[in-house]
């Protein structure tokens, strides 16, 4: 059996306005994505998990660090950087200092 793993993609904050929830939350809905917010406290932790969904998640306020433990790697995310992640890839979450406002979706594969 052969795993095809697809690469975890970051894209940085290039706008010229600042990244809010309105300009996130449009761009998301123009690539068909029913995006949700959520909000945490400083230093929060998401263990390791995966989903059967590709996922996508912009940082709206604060920072956010995504682990790749199977990688070896880290990814440290401030205000208007979005991460894609794909189905079935293991990843952590660690909320910033400051905390953080995020808007993620799930991308459904056809």
């Amino acid at each position: 059996m052969t795993i095809h793993q697809e690469a975890v993609r970051i894209t940085r904050w290039h706008g010229s306005q600042h990244p809010t929830f309105s300009i996130i939350t449009r761009e998301m809905k123009k690539e068909g994505l029913r995006p949700y917010m959520w909000v945490n406290t400083p230093n929060n932790r998401y263990g390791i998990r995966s989903h059967g969904y590709d996922k996508v998640l912009y940082v709206v306020e604060g920072t956010v660090e995504i682990s790749l433990p199977d990688m070896n790697q880290r990814m440290s995310l401030r205000a208007g950087d979005r991460v894609d992640i794909p189905a079935g890839v293991r990843h952590g979450t660690t909320v910033g200092g400051s905390g953080a406002k995020c808007v993620e979706a799930a991308v459904a594969r056809h």
